[in-house]
């Protein structure tokens, strides 16, 4: 009975569900703009460690070169990391590099990457593993 009044009433079912609609985006805004301001330099994201041992074979090789300085099969690796996720702990640029774990049979450089961050950097203060480009990354536990 409601319904049919108000499909006969001159559209005001469809104005009802575009502000239902514009309310509902809105909404979603908001609550991933709040995700996004939770994320802190004091409160970064969770970074729950991972065990070394633990991930694939290509991430412990590249740790291992990221240790001993090389050499690195990508141009791009050891490059700044900017961090501009804010996911990781907040530090002065140039802090952070970034490097490359190789993608089994992909063409491309793939997804994961290992960031670590301090000076110099195959002394590096801590590591992060990344399987999803920068969306979340896990402190590597050594």
């Amino acid at each position: 009975m409601f319904w049919t009044g108000l499909a006969s009433s001159g559209g005001k079912l469809r104005r009802a569900t575009r502000k239902w609609g514009v309310a509902v985006v809105v909404a979603s805004g908001l609550a991933a703009g709040a995700a996004l301001y939770a994320r802190s330099p004091e409160a970064p994201a969770d970074l729950s460690p991972v065990a070394l041992e633990v991930l694939p074979q290509e991430a412990r090789a590249t740790h291992q070169r990221i240790l001993s300085g090389g050499p690195f099969p990508y141009e791009k690796d050891g490059s700044v990391f900017g961090n501009r996720e804010r996911l990781l702990p907040a530090r002065a640029r140039g802090h952070y590099r970034e490097y490359t774990v190789a993608a089994r049979g992909a063409a491309n450089r793939g997804a994961r990457r290992i960031v670590c961050g301090g000076s110099p950097p195959d002394r590096p203060e801590d590591c992060y593993y990344t399987e999803d480009h920068y969306a979340s990354f896990r402190r590597i536990a050594q």
